[in-house]
Formats: structure tokens, C-alpha cells, sequence
């Protein structure tokens, strides 16, 4: 069946259009990681830019019965709506971001990590800066997550010879050139990180919650025999979480890595904020602010009982993962489902070190994703002084926004870690970082 526009608009059901695709959301409503007022802003209507922002192209196939596919729009509703998008006025944040893209340094200048970050930040749309860029409540810990490693100093040997130094390294069997990997960033267009691992030799970790599938990323390698590890969220459904595993699997990822410290989204309130600020600039430009009329009475949004999404985009992520992950229960669960290696990622003591070791896992991910938590660097250097007997492979990821790359990672390696993930944005999303160990 082919739709108009018309029948779209008029529907009694939520409906939305997404690329010429009508779909039928009613009863996903509730489930709606976002909030069900996130997809009522788009009935009846075109949502496909808001879509593409924040899910795979697969979300739909994944989560929505195929009864709620319910056809495309004909041809001339198709090319109204292509029209629409075509002509409709841009934002003051497009239009912001659009000047900045004009006027960047060109690449040649970008020396480092922050120059690239300066400029990232300029060219960015709002909203995904403040997922990017934003830790939980006064972010301290974000903060920290760098400064420990400033409160590390080496003591360098002279008359030694350097002429050939070769810093590869194997980790779970793979090799890499350098002992930096990849962390996972949620919605960060991995396909790019995917060819720019296999340029420089190094290994990806794929996010549970990536902008592409997990298929389109593992096509996206130039060599099939290109090593992808996928970090796992595990959904409170166990059937779910067990298709998740068993279709990276089926797609040729090399490595688990269970993440077990974000079993509830930060308090980043940035992140939280950025729609408001997105509106904030809208009303500076027209003067107006959006309401709904109730009772002959124009209601502003902030008037009306629904809750604001207080979880921002990462809430939405996280939304339906098993909070209540054991040790006794989770590690023969998965080690039932697949023979690959199986990490885990959010270790912030020694005490969990050493029950990841007894669970038999075959490494451990230094990292955080709350606020006040231990600096991993600082978690590494306890680890190694207090039980230097367990795991041969520690990994870490790092909000590394003061510190050169190479310093951390000559760091990490001087405690002994195996790899440095950098997380300069996405693995920042809340307060975290990482040291991985196996």
C-alpha cells in the first residue's frame, strides 16, 4: 500500500515518516528509550533527520513488528516531503555550524588530539557535542581521569641503545602496530574508525550502540580477516541479549567485552540541557516561544506534566540493560554463549580485579562512568602494588583533554598495562575511562 501524506497526518494511530516509509509507533511508545514525547513531536510527520541522528539504520527492523511497517508514500507525497526538507529554513545552530566549517584551519595545521578537538568543537552540531563532551553532575571525575596522569612521572635511563624500537604488541592473539586501540564510541559513525584502524594496524572495539549496524561496520572492513571486538551491553532480556551476541558472532567480531559499570546512565546535564538550548536559540531569532493550546489557554512546554527526558541521549542507550549483572550469574552465562575471549569493561577497584580473575575472565577494562569514581590510571597503580599476581592484560581507556596521547599510553605501559584506549569524545560520554588487562 502506498500512503499520502494526508492519510499520514490524519491517522488516530503515531505514526511517522521515515525514508518515504510510514510506520506505525503506537504501541512502541512506552518502550521508547526516549520518551514517548520524542516521537509525538514527529507525528504525522517526517522524522527521518531526527531518526538518523541517534539510531542504526536497522533500529526499525530490530524492534519494530513487521505489522507496523505498513508501506511506502507514493510518489508524489515522496517528492513533497524531499521538497520540504529541501527548501525548509535552516537552524541557527546549522547555520553557526555552516560558518565554522568555512572558516577551519585546514588539516595540515591540526598538530594534535586538541587542536582537532578545538575544531571539532566548533563545527559540531550542538546537540551531539554536549553528548560528546558532557560527564556526570560536576564532572569530576572527568576531569581526574586526566590529571592522574599528571601525577605520574617517569624516570628515564640514559646511554641505552634506540635506534630500533618496535612498539607492536599482541593482545587475545591479535597483533597491533602500536599499543593503542580503539575504544567504543556510541553514534560515532564508526564505519570511518573501522578503515582507519585497518590503515594504522590497530584494533576496534564496536559499541553496543553504534550510528551503523554491526553488520554495516564489519563491511566496512577493507580485509575480512580485520579484528573487531564488540563491547556488550547486556539487555535485561536474556533472549535478546543472547541474539546480540550470537549475530556478532555470526559476523566474524573477535572478542566480548561485557561493559558492567553503566548499569544506570549518568547524571550529564549538558547533555540533558541541549534540546532546551536548541529551542532557547530558535525563540532568540523569532521572538516566539512553541505552545500547546489547552482549554482556549496557550500552555508553554515547560507548563505541561510531562517529564523532560532526564537522561539525555546516553539515558536512552542504557535504558534496557540488566542492572542486575552478578559475577555467580552473568560470566557462565555468556562463556556458555560464545568461545571467543570474553573481557570485562568498568573495573574501578582492586576487589573487582581480582573476582573478574576468579571468574575466569581473559581480561579486564580499566574504566569508570560515574561521578567521584577512582581515576583508572590511579586504579592501575593500586592494582599493580597491591596484587601485581593477577592478569597479564590490563587495557585503559582515558579522557586524555591534558595530556598527550603518548604520554598516557608510556604510562600505562610503565604500570604494566597492555593497551591504552584513548577516548578524547564518545568514550567521554559519561565521566569514564579505560586500561585494559587480560
Amino acid at each position: 500500500m502506498s500512503w499520502t501524506l494526508q492519510h499520514v497526518s490524519e491517522h488516530n494511530s503515531a505514526q511517522v515518516i521515515i525514508h518515504s516509509k510510514v510506520y506505525d509507533v503506537t504501541e512502541f511508545l512506552p518502550e521508547h528509550p526516549g520518551g514517548a514525547s520524542a516521537i509525538l513531536e514527529y507525528a504525522g510527520k517526517d522524522a527521518t533527520a531526527a531518526y538518523d541522528l541517534i539510531h542504526p539504520l536497522d533500529s526499525l527492523v530490530k524492534n519494530l513488528p513487521k505489522e507496523k511497517h505498513l508501506g511506502k508514500l507514493n510518489c508524489a507525497a515522496a517528492k513533497t516531503v524531499a521538497q520540504i526538507t529541501e527548501n525548509r529554513v535552516k537552524t541557527k545552530d546549522e547555520q553557526r555550524i555552516e560558518k565554522a566549517q568555512r572558516e577551519k584551519a585546514p588539516l595540515s595545521r591540526v598538530l594534535n588530539l586538541h587542536d582537532m578537538e578545538a575544531i571539532a568543537r566548533k563545527v559540531m552540531p550542538y546537540k551531539a557535542l554536549a553528548y560528546y563532551s558532557s560527564a556526570s553532575d560536576e564532572e569530576i571525575t572527568h576531569g581526574q581521569n586526566s590529571a592522574g596522569f599528571s601525577r605520574l612521572f617517569f624516570l628515564p635511563r640514559v646511554m641505552r641503545p634506540i635506534s630500533k624500537c618496535d612498539p607492536s604488541t599482541t593482545l587475545l592473539s591479535t597483533p597491533s602496530r602500536i599499543p593503542i586501540f580503539i575504544s567504543p564510541a556510541g553514534l560515532a559513525g564508526e564505519a570511518n574508525l573501522t578503515r582507519g584502524a585497518y590503515q594504522t594496524g590497530i584494533i576496534q572495539c564496536v559499541s553496543s550502540s553504534p550510528s551503523l549496524s554491526y553488520k554495516d561496520i564489519a563491511d566496512a572492513r577493507p580485509d575480512p580477516a580485520q579484528v573487531l571486538w564488540f563491547q556488550l551491553y547486556k539487555n535485561k532480556d536474556n533472549k535478546k541479549a543472547e541474539e546480540r551476541v550470537r549475530e556478532v558472532v555470526g559476523l566474524w567480531y573477535k572478542a566480548i567485552v561485557l561493559t558492567v559499570d553503566a548499569v544506570v546512565y549518568g547524571n550529564r546535564e549538558r547533555d540533558v540541557r541541549a534540546p532546551w538550548v536548541l529551542k532557547d536559540m530558535e525563540k532568540a531569532e523569532t521572538g516566539t516561544t512553541p505552545g500547546v493550546e489547552v482549554g482556549g489557554i496557550v500552555r508553554q512546554p515547560d507548563d505541561q506534566e510531562e517529564l523532560p527526558n532526564l537522561g539525555g541521549s546516553a539515558g536512552a542507550l542504557v535504558a534496557h540493560d540488566d542492572r542486575d549483572m552478578t559475577w555467580e550469574k552473568t560470566m557462565p552465562w555468556l562463556k556458555k554463549l560464545t568461545t571467543l575471549p570474553v573481557m570485562v569493561k568498568g573495573i574501578q577497584c582492586v576487589a573487582d580485579a581480582v573476582l573478574a580473575a576468579e571468574a575466569g575472565v581473559d581480561g579486564i577494562v580499566i574504566s569508570n562512568h560515574g561521578e567521584y569514581a577512582m581515576p583508572s590510571i590511579e586504579v592501575l597503580y593500586r592494582l599493580r602494588k597491591q596484587r601485581p599476581d593477577i592478569f597479564g592484560t590490563i587495557v585503559t581507556t582515558s579522557g586524555l583533554n591534558r595530556i598527550r596521547l603518548s604520554t598516557a599510553a608510556l604510562s600505562t605501559l610503565s604500570l604494566q598495562a597492555s593497551m591504552l584506549g584513548p577516548s578524547k569524545h564518545g568514550e567521554r560520554v559519561k565521566s569514564r575511562e579505560s586500561l585494559y588487562i587480560p
